[in-house]
């Protein structure tokens, strides 16, 4: 018996695959951004200039360059250049109310990659032009990574939503494809990701190899686990 089913295009098979990584991706995002106003709102008065695990940024630093980057990404959205991304990224963004600063840029976010066809139009991103969907895919590993860092920045609950790191987990490479940079290459320069750290016999869970593979080592004391980049990288960080 003849099997009378027609072959798919392997560019096809690549770009439904593609295609699946980034469904539901706003709904990720807002999960993702959920676990860090969580521990957001755990900051006392006194842990603003705390040192983090990103060795160039306290709380407050981290906690703006969260808020700054959503509002960089609607900006992109909105038609802005990677140049213009670049140039904003220190800017502050957080004023005297860093929690209302980064819940409303959250939404500014969210709404903008809700508009019809955000998803699908090319964005002019600083690490290459991408799609929307695949551009807040990386909006959604650089949020869940930074949870971890202001969690252990703060010394409080540092598990992250398991369903963010198996879909992290099992499609970094495509979440990263066809960017000058990406954390998965060992190519890379680092300007922009932490090297990743060498996983050992003890990473037994999925977090924890995950975090090696994003430049963060869970099994070291913070402030030892500080990521470190070469100088240079602290002027272009994302």
């Amino acid at each position: 018996m003849s099997d009378s089913r027609q072959r798919v295009p392997l560019w096809a098979c690549k770009l439904r695959c593609m295609t699946n990584v980034f469904d539901g991706v706003i709904d990720r995002f807002v999960l993702s951004s959920g676990g860090f106003e969580r521990r957001l709102r755990l900051v006392r008065p006194t842990q603003w200039g705390l040192p983090t695990p990103c060795a160039q940024w306290n709380v407050r630093q981290l906690v703006n360059h969260m808020t700054r980057g959503n509002l960089n990404y609607v900006h992109l959205v909105a038609g802005g250049s990677g140049a213009e991304f670049l140039r904003l990224r220190e800017v502050d963004a957080l004023d005297d109310d860093p929690v209302g600063a980064y819940t409303r840029s959250v939404r500014e976010c969210r709404e903008a990659f809700g508009r019809p066809g955000a998803l699908r139009n090319v964005l002019d991103y600083p690490l290459g032009p991408v799609a929307g969907s695949q551009a807040l895919a990386v909006r959604v590993t650089d949020t869940t990574i930074h949870t971890w860092d202001l969690a252990r920045a703060l010394g409080v609950d540092d598990a992250l939503e398991p369903s963010l790191i198996t879909w992290m987990a099992e499609h970094l490479e495509a979440i990263y494809a066809g960017m000058a940079e990406t954390p998965v290459s060992v190519e890379t320069t680092h300007r922009f990701f932490a090297a990743p750290v060498n996983a050992v016999a003890s990473d037994i869970s999925r977090q924890d190899r995950l975090l090696r593979r994003m430049g963060r080592n869970p099994h070291r004391a913070f402030p030892d686990s500080a990521v470190t980049r070469p100088p240079e990288a602290v002027r272009d960080r994302r």
